[in-house]
């Protein structure tokens, strides 16, 4: 070490012999150091002064970074994704530091989607095969309707469900319902809202849904088969039978995340129909 010591003040590197000095100082004393170096003690504590004050501005402006990117992503980015957009910006700090500055210093945390809750699965009556096979087209209108439940988690965190049908013709909804409960009775005021709206209809009309207990419940299927209305269903764990109401859906959470009081108008629209 005193080799090292001397090969600094032989270099006479000023910055140098500040490093060597917050490097050992622990070890044998900065007045010692001082000495060993020749070095004035108002310079050394000058330079770790300044060198704080750097760091303190470097770091206003990293959160300043992070406040900026994480109200522009709406809150959705937690502090890995945050180390990816800094690091792209030309700030390179660890995960743990941005972790740290994220929930320790400015308070922020990722907004995680709500869990959708449990609920008692109904007992299946009768299950249809699936008509459309991934065919989402149709010559006309009202000839090849989806349906489907989604979740929608409001500010007050309560949960609506909303049952929607949209016509494969033009991805058109043609009916929609909130409720503050996933019911069959919900699917079947949702289908007779559509019929109801729809009363030039003519020929065979085709309803697609997944497996779910209320499209499968005796009273759901014995009033499609009162309104001549043909059931047809996804198989059981594949969502890309009923991708047009997957695509609707994320229409409805983007919406629900970026628009202003998205989730009050929302509401007020499916609700009160």
């Amino acid at each position: 070490m005193l080799k090292k010591s001397g090969g600094i003040l032989c270099k006479g590197d000023r910055l140098e012999a500040y490093r060597f000095i917050d490097e050992y100082h622990k070890e044998f004393g900065i007045r010692w150091l001082l000495r060993r170096l020749s070095i004035c003690p108002n310079a050394y504590y000058n330079y770790r002064k300044h060198r704080k004050a750097d760091y303190y501005t470097k770091k206003s402006e990293v959160l300043a970074q992070i406040e900026e990117i994480y109200h522009s992503h709406s809150g959705v980015d937690g502090y890995r994704s945050m180390t990816v957009y800094l690091d792209r910006r030309g700030y390179g700090y660890s995960a743990a530091t941005i972790h740290k500055y994220m929930n320790t210093e400015l308070g922020l945390r990722s907004v995680v989607r709500p869990k959708k809750p449990d609920y008692e699965h109904g007992k299946l009556h009768k299950v249809f095969e699936n008509k459309l096979k991934q065919d989402f087209t149709a010559a006309a209108v009202n000839q090849k309707w989806c349906t489907d439940f989604t979740y929608l988690f409001l500010a007050d965190h309560e949960v609506r469900y909303n049952c929607t049908i949209i016509d494969l013709y033009d991805r058109s909804v043609v009916a929609s319902i909130t409720d503050r409960s996933i019911t069959s009775d919900l699917a079947i005021r949702t289908l007779q809202k559509a019929l109801d709206s729809q009363p030039q209809i003519k020929g065979e009309l085709i309803l697609h849904s997944d497996q779910g207990s209320q499209y499968t419940s005796k009273a759901f299927v014995e009033f499609c088969e009162s309104v001549h209305v043909i059931q047809s269903m996804s198989k059981a764990g594949y969502p890309y039978d009923n991708a047009p109401m997957d695509h609707h859906k994320g229409q409805q959470d983007f919406f629900l995340r970026h628009i202003p009081n998205a989730h009050t108008y929302h509401f007020e629209i499916f609700f009160h129909n």
